[in-house]
């Protein structure tokens, strides 16, 4: 199914003006499940809410690759530069450090996300296989077979990793090691699947919202024509832009 083609005329999306929060930063990461903001600023996490900001800079291992909200009491910091991920509380506290060229068995990973059983979801780029790692344990086992191409874009949940590579072709792996051929995504610059069967992603300068289970593309009407990124979650689409961020209420087709 070739998702980039097959869906109707777009139709529009209505969308409601809820806030505007200003701040500067570099990068927008997204919220929690307690409605916390966070995002980057000169590689220093900073978690926003009405109380104020909490922040967390760990020099000794580089820039930040990537933030994982998906539990807000073990908030994932992967720095890919030196191999390794730090785990932080609600508070931004410092709970675990792994570092994978420490491990016995070699991992370089090119990849991470919080998965469930106190587990995380590692693409080792040595044998270029998905896998998990027990952070009780220290212990790594592969799933299913080597990917053949590059991951242009990869996201997790506790249950699968998605991940399109650069034929543009979207697979998932389940925890299970099962793995399923999802279609064709392309065009988009940037991109979030969401639990219900849906897609956001950026395209010619619109935000769009595609329905998989009908194929119909609809068009999310916002005010802004140029942002640096979103992030939706329960019906709150949020829009980064230099000065802030704009939150907007979503009317579902």
């Amino acid at each position: 199914m070739l998702f980039s083609h097959s869906f109707c005329q777009s139709q529009s999306i209505i969308t409601t003006k809820l806030d505007s929060i200003n701040f500067e930063a570099d990068d927008l990461v997204g919220t929690d499940g307690f409605g916390n903001y966070f995002f980057l600023k000169n590689n220093v996490l900073v978690k926003r809410n009405e109380n104020g900001i909490q922040q967390y800079q760990n020099i000794s291992l580089g820039k930040i690759k990537k933030v994982d909200l998906i539990n807000p009491l073990k908030v994932l910091v992967f720095y890919e530069e030196f191999n390794a991920i730090v785990l932080l509380d609600n508070q931004m506290n410092e709970i675990q450090k792994i570092e994978f060229s420490k491990n016995e068995t070699p991992i370089i990973v090119s990849a991470t996300g919080m998965s469930g059983q106190n587990q995380l979801w590692i693409y080792n780029s040595i044998d270029q296989q998905i896998g998990l790692y027990d952070m009780a344990t220290n212990t790594y086992k592969s799933l299913g077979v080597p990917i053949k191409e590059n991951l242009l874009f990869y996201q997790t949940d506790f249950n699968y990793f998605h991940w399109i590579d650069t034929n543009n072709q979207w697979f998932s792996c389940s925890i299970f090691g099962r793995t399923t051929t999802n279609g064709l995504l392309k065009n988009q610059t940037g991109l979030q699947l969401l639990d219900n069967n849906a897609i956001v992603y950026f395209k010619a300068n619109a935000l769009y919202w595609l329905d998989r289970n009908t194929h119909k593309e609809y068009k999310i009407e916002i005010v802004e024509n140029s942002f640096k990124n979103f992030y939706y979650k329960n019906q709150i689409l949020s829009i980064f832009t230099t000065q802030g961020i704009t939150n907007y209420k979503i009317i579902l087709p």
